[in-house]
């Protein structure tokens, strides 16, 4: 059993190891074994775009929490092709994903295209429920004052 516990635990440490994303790592207490990480990601297509995730991660546990937080900001030139080159349909497409525990548990990040009020959404959520719900967040990036606001207005 106890080997069972530390082969488990292991594999919990590796899935929340730091990466090289990782811009902020706040401890919650020596007692709590918890802290905030915070990373950066960048989106592939749309490289004017930054995202920041603050999550919490669990040393020596078999899951982490589930709740996190997205702030997302244009950081650079958006164009037309860029919009272009999205996946505009309601449901968005995956931008990024991380393991959260070795039960299945995955936070992925969303990007959405909303084509009515030129703004971009980026939705953070976990996969797996947690006290009755999913956890998720949300944040946008308007095109206005871009290159490619106004550019791509048709049907999803």
């Amino acid at each position: 059993m106890i080997k069972k516990i530390i082969v488990a635990s292991t594999l919990a440490l590796g899935l929340t190891a730091c990466d090289n994303n990782e811009v902020g790592d706040v401890g919650l207490g020596w007692f709590t074994m918890k802290d905030i990480k915070i990373s950066h990601l960048d989106d592939e297509k749309i490289p004017g775009v930054t995202c920041h995730i603050a999550s919490i991660e669990a040393d020596f546990s078999l899951a982490d929490p589930s709740d996190s937080s997205i702030s997302c900001r244009q950081t650079g030139d958006i164009t037309p092709e860029m919009i272009a080159n999205i996946d505009k349909s309601s449901s968005g497409e995956v931008v990024f994903k991380q393991s959260k525990s070795i039960f299945f548990k995955t936070m992925k990040v969303r990007r959405i295209y909303d084509s009515e009020n030129q703004t971009l959404l980026y939705l953070s959520y976990t996969t797996k429920e947690t006290e009755g719900s999913f956890k998720h967040s949300l944040s946008t990036v308007p095109l206005w004052g871009t290159k490619a606001y106004g550019a791509y207005t048709g049907d999803k």
